[in-house]
C-alpha cells in the first residue's frame, strides 16, 4: 500500500521541526527512501506548500493521506482558494 505522509528528514535545531510531504510505501520506515515529494511543512514559522497536482493524482490511483497530511491539504486548499 502507498501512503501519502509526513517524513522528517534530518536533524531538528532546538525542537524546530521541519517535515516533507511524501508518497511512499507504507511498510517503509518513516524517514527511509521515498518515492516522490510533494511539499514540506514548517509548523515552527507555519510554512506549508503542498503540490495539489501530484496530490490529487496520487489520491486518484489510490495512496491513502495520513489524517495530518488530509488536514494540511485541506488547510492549504481553503488558503490557496481564495
Amino acid at each position: 500500500m502507498v501512503k501519502i505522509r509526513l517524513m522528517k528528514p534530518g536533524k531538528s535545531i532546538k525542537g524546530r521541526h521541519n517535515f516533507k510531504i511524501a508518497v511512499m510505501d507504507a511498510r517503509k520506515a518513516r524517514d527511509s527512501k521515498f518515492i516522490e515529494e510533494l511539499g514540506y511543512y514548517s509548523p515552527a514559522v507555519n510554512m506549508l506548500k503542498i503540490d495539489c497536482d501530484g496530490y490529487d493524482s496520487w489520491v486518484k490511483k489510490g495512496a491513502q493521506p495520513t489524517e495530518t497530511v488530509k488536514t494540511l491539504y485541506k488547510r492549504y486548499k481553503k488558503v490557496n482558494a481564495a
